[in-house]
Formats: C-alpha cells, structure tokens, sequence
C-alpha cells in the first residue's frame, strides 16, 4: 500500500496539507518516494508537563509540533530519522495510561495515546515502517540512544548528591548522558555527546568521570563552568509551546500494517 501511494495525488496533497500548516517555521517534507502514513495527536512528556502535540508518520520520518490550531497550524517542527528510532511500551502508571519511549540518538521521551487501541496501532505502523526502512536500506538498527529525562516533578532533590533541595534559586538541571535532575554543582561539568549536539553539554559528575575514563584523555570535555545559557539540544526546545485547540479525533492512518508488509 505504502508503495502505492508514492506517487498518488491524495498522498501528494496530504503533504502538501502539513506543509502548509507547518508554513515558514517548518521544513519541506515533500521529496520524491515519501509517503505520508499516518497522523494524530498524542500527549508528550516534556520536562515540566504532558502536552498535546501533532505527529506525523512518514515512511521515513516521525514529524511532530506544536498545535496553534487543530488541522491548520502548528509550529516548532521537529523531525526525526526513522532509522536512528526505537520504541519501547511502557506500563500503566496511574494518569499515565497508554504510553511508549521514542527513543533517537539525540534524544528521547514518552508519549501517550488516548486509548489501548491508538497506542497499539501507532507502535506497529511505527515498527513496520522502520522494519521496511532498514531493509531497504540495508542498515542495522542503531543500538545507541540519548536518555530519557527524568521530569522536573520526580525530583525535589538533587538525585546525584541527594542533598541540595530545589528552590527558584536552586534550579534542576538534567544530565544529557544518564537523564537524572541534578543540582548546578553536581552537574558543572560539560562533554561532547556529538549524537546529541555540537557543543559540550551538561553531565553528571558521575557520567563525566565515566566518559572521561572511556575517552582516554580525548579532548571532547568542558572543564570550567560557562556563563552562557545552555546549548543546543540542552532544553525541550518545545517546552515553552503550551498548544491551541485540540482535536481528539483518533488519529488517521492511510494504510494498513499487512498491507505495508505486503508492499515490499
């Protein structure tokens, strides 16, 4: 089915459709051999809340953003490879019902769909599509990826010293290589997690000292405690993005997994 769409009107024009809601903040998603799968909202962990955001399933991206309004505009576009993904079911805890990780190399968080049957189909169109990816590609499936933060909720105390309580003037930080809250102190340090961003960014004192080891005296660490604000990928760039109205239509995928399978 998925091959059958390829080159289809309908799917040219489903494209062009989140093109147009993403506009000027968002990148071009209509290249040749791209088919849109599937679409819906499901609520993501960022680091303070849940919060709605719109995703996207193409055959070779998961796209997601920021609703402003239901069906025509979203902002913050985030795109993610396919290839580099990998899903893992979470368990019901309390509020916290039918959720998975998504994790990438460069960073990974929970979602949550309505309902046991949402979140089943998104997992396996999800599965089957990267499954497709790889095969066609020939890759293997990548065995590396960022932590999942530990929100800011979970953690009134520093969970490296346990000692320092957070307060407006003692603020969290999140180590980028295990995903602890830390205290400023215990996360003063900074490494180059090049899967992650450019720049060195954040650890716990406890990850910096293991990488070190494990960089043998490579020049990827930051030493001295910068005055800057943090760098790129530091902070859940879509954090400060609180959503407009939300449709909770089920989500609408335009083929079937067997039929996916039955495509290649």
């Amino acid at each position: 089915m998925v091959d059958r769409l390829v080159n289809s009107e309908a799917n040219a024009r489903r494209i062009g459709l989140v093109e147009g809601c993403f506009g000027s903040a968002g990148q071009p998603l209509g290249v040749p051999g791209r088919v849109l799968v599937g679409e819906g909202v499901l609520t993501k962990a960022c680091r303070k809340k849940v919060k709605p955001r719109q995703f996207f399933l193409f055959n070779d991206l998961l796209v997601y953003g920021s609703i402003i309004i239901s069906k025509k505009k979203y902002n913050t576009q985030h795109i993610i490879p396919l290839e580099e993904v990998k899903l893992k079911s979470l368990e019901d805890d309390g509020q916290f019902k039918n959720g998975w990780l998504i994790c990438t190399k460069g960073k990974s968080f929970a979602v949550y769909a309505a309902t046991a049957t949402e979140k089943q189909e998104w997992m396996a169109h999800i599965n089957k599509c990267i499954e497709d990816l790889l095969k066609k590609s020939g890759k293997k499936a990548s065995d590396s990826h960022a932590a999942v933060w530990v929100p800011d909720s979970e953690a009134n105390m520093c969970m490296h010293c346990k000692k320092v309580q957070f307060t407006l003037v003692n603020r969290r930080h999140h180590c980028r290589k295990c995903g602890v809250v830390c205290c400023n102190a215990c996360s003063s340090k900074r490494f180059l997690l090049p899967a992650q961003s450019s720049k060195p960014l954040r650890v716990c004192a406890s990850c910096y000292d293991e990488l070190a080891m494990q960089n043998n005296g490579g020049d990827n660490s930051f030493n001295k405690e910068g005055k800057t604000a943090d760098s790129s990928g530091e902070d859940d760039s879509d954090e400060e993005e609180n959503g407009g109205n939300v449709d909770s239509k089920q989500p609408s995928f335009y083929s079937s997994v067997d039929e996916q399978g039955s495509s290649s």
